[in-house]
């Protein structure tokens, strides 16, 4: 053998000890960078442990482990040789130098796509790699569907109609506009729920369906007829208020790369690797996204569980993952089977269940964790004989030595912890709440972002009609009602027709509070645009000019403290300087 087939080999070596720590299929997976690649992870597999150190071989190794290409000079050899002689055999690490000569055809770490289901999981994922790579970890794209088309909206929205300042409604904004709509329509909501509404318009934009699609499917139903109607409304009131729900973040991010050819060979250049964690879940929307930004590189690697796929009342179709071989033809398999969390008593009893399902490529879990105690279960007669059960479960367990804070009991619905309170009560058994409402879901939370949203962009109307009368200013709804009926008639924004209201004779009796605070906010707008302005101190600027504080501490309405909100409202303080501090020059409101 000679000295280049030696070096070839030792790299081999090397990269199998570097490694080492995880076991066959999950390194099979990490050495496996190029074309389509499903893994199959079972539940506590490792899969983040697999895609972790996936994205790091790409960046330190490229394809080095499978390629007889050395790009190592000859007069380096001895020195090569040497440095992976000593590192197989004791671990003494390779010069940086070194690793770049053996590695082969290395991306860069913004040419990495990371897409995950949630934003916890995108940040766990981000932490991981900032741990194993240093700084190069904050220049991957590590985040959910929705984060990733957002991101490439506010570049190039532009050419579907909306600027970068384009104002993403949740959940609540999204009910609030529909309201709107079926009101303008006068659809009766006891016949048509707006909750009904949403959802179909929602697996609509997961189809892809505009809204003269949808119309034209509906034909002569007349319940999908009324909701054509507010589809259509909907899409129009979001335009014009150059905003977009969760779901447009995808559909619209699908429509650019689909009619905008330079904006898909952008993305389509910039990604050599992409990654998609939670496979099973995604819709078609998430499908089309995906292989249309992996057609150049075909580098596209997908995690998931057929067995844990939950999400089809959300739109998810399991086909995505079933048919990934007949998508991808080419495709290499690889199935994470070895469990690292449970016991072989609860895998034998996973896989006795899932192993009744119809559609599934097949697995079969094992662990090294041992057999492990007995799965005990209890069928209740109603809900009171359950919560009767667990109490004295507590309580004998309590008897022999464990603590209360030992057990935890988990529903799946809120309602479910009544009867559990009651017995717990009855019985003396001390017990914690866990839940509540989360953070961005707090009034004073919402009330902040609206305000926020609006500075960024004035056309927000949802968001503006929230924070117009809060705190208090002696603005009622119907003059709002009547101002937003004068902005329709006339084409401009609401924020254009109260920052002119003395201009308009239905409103000339309202007009001083609504053009003092029209004046407020174009302060806090012309704050915003001021370069030396940061994100606190405008939000700062924002406390003291609508004296918000002073309105919490005196808001008796609220169940919540005071003190509470007050220190939420800081905490929304803190989170804006981690941002600035995260992402610098690249921090802006929108």
């Amino acid at each position: 053998m000679n000295r280049r087939e030696e070096i070839i080999t030792l790299r081999k070596a090397a990269l199998e000890r570097e490694f080492a720590r995880m076991n066959d299929m999950q390194r099979k997976a990490v050495f496996q960078t190029e074309g389509p690649l499903l893994i199959l992870a079972g539940a506590g597999s490792g899969k983040t442990t697999v895609l972790v150190n996936r994205i790091a071989n790409l960046i330190r190794n490229g394809n080095s482990y499978h390629s007889d290409a050395l790009y190592c000079p000859a007069a380096a050899y001895d020195e090569v040789l040497g440095q992976l002689h000593r590192f197989v055999e004791d671990g003494t690490p390779l010069s940086p130098e070194t690793v770049q000569m053996l590695s082969v055809d290395a991306c860069r770490p913004w040419q990495i796509l990371a897409i995950t289901f949630t934003n916890k999981a995108a940040g766990e994922l981000k932490s991981r790699l900032c741990a194993m790579l240093g700084d190069d970890g904050n220049d991957i794209w590590a985040s959910t569907f929705h984060a990733t088309c957002a991101r490439m909206l506010r570049r190039d929205g532009d050419k579907l109609g909306f600027t970068n300042h384009f104002t993403i409604y949740d959940t609540d904004d999204s009910r609030r506009l529909m309201k709107d709509c079926l009101k303008t329509l006068n659809i009766n909501e006891k016949n048509l729920p707006v909750k009904s509404v949403l959802g179909e318009i929602s697996r609509a934009k997961d189809r892809m369906e505009s809204p003269a699609d949808f119309a034209s499917r509906a034909g002569s139903d007349y319940r999908l007829g009324l909701i054509a109607k507010a589809y259509k409304l909907f899409q129009s009131r979001l335009k014009e208020a150059d905003a977009m729900d969760f779901d447009d973040l995808i559909y619209f991010g699908v429509q650019l790369l689909q009619s905008q050819p330079e904006v898909l060979e952008y993305y389509q250049n910039k990604f050599r690797y992409i990654m998609v964690d939670e496979y099973q879940d995604t819709n078609h929307a998430q499908y089309l996204l995906t292989r249309l930004l992996s057609q150049k590189h075909g580098n596209l690697c997908v995690v998931g569980d057929d067995d844990q796929s939950i999400y089809k009342f959300r739109g998810a179709t399991i086909e995505n993952i079933m048919s990934f071989e007949q998508t991808f033809p080419n495709a290499n398999v690889i199935r994470l089977e070895q469990n690292y969390r449970s016991t072989q008593t609860i895998l034998d009893a996973a896989n006795a269940v899932i192993a009744n399902n119809e559609a599934r490529k097949g697995k079969n879990l094992w662990t090294q964790n041992g057999k492990g105690a007995k799965i005990s279960v209890h069928t209740a007669t109603n809900e009171l004989d359950e919560a009767d059960t667990i109490a004295k479960q507590i309580l004998d367990n309590v008897s022999k030595g464990r603590r209360y804070g030992d057990h935890a009991i988990l529903y799946r619905m809120n309602s479910q912890s009544n009867s559990l309170e009651r017995v717990f009560v009855k019985s003396g058994i001390r017990y914690k709440i866990i839940g509540g409402l989360r953070f961005y879901e707090r009034k004073e939370i919402r009330d902040m972002i609206a305000y926020l949203s609006v500075i960024n962009n004035p056309t927000d109307e949802i968001r503006l009609r929230r924070i117009i009368n809060q705190p208090k200013r002696a603005i009622g709804d119907r003059t709002v009602a009547v101002a937003s009926e004068i902005a329709q008639t006339i084409g401009e924004s609401l924020f254009y027709v109260i920052d002119h209201a003395d201009e308009f004779e239905p409103l000339k009796r309202s007009a001083g509070k609504l053009r003092a605070f029209a004046a407020m906010m174009k302060e806090l707008m012309a704050a915003n645009e001021d370069p030396e302005t940061s994100l606190e101190e405008l939000y700062q600027l924002l406390l003291e000019k609508t004296d918000y504080i002073a309105f919490v501490q005196s808001d008796s309405e609220m169940s919540q403290t005071a003190e509470d909100r007050i220190d939420n409202i800081n905490e929304l303080a803190s989170n804006l300087i981690q941002y600035e501090t995260d992402y610098g020059e690249e921090a802006s409101l929108s």
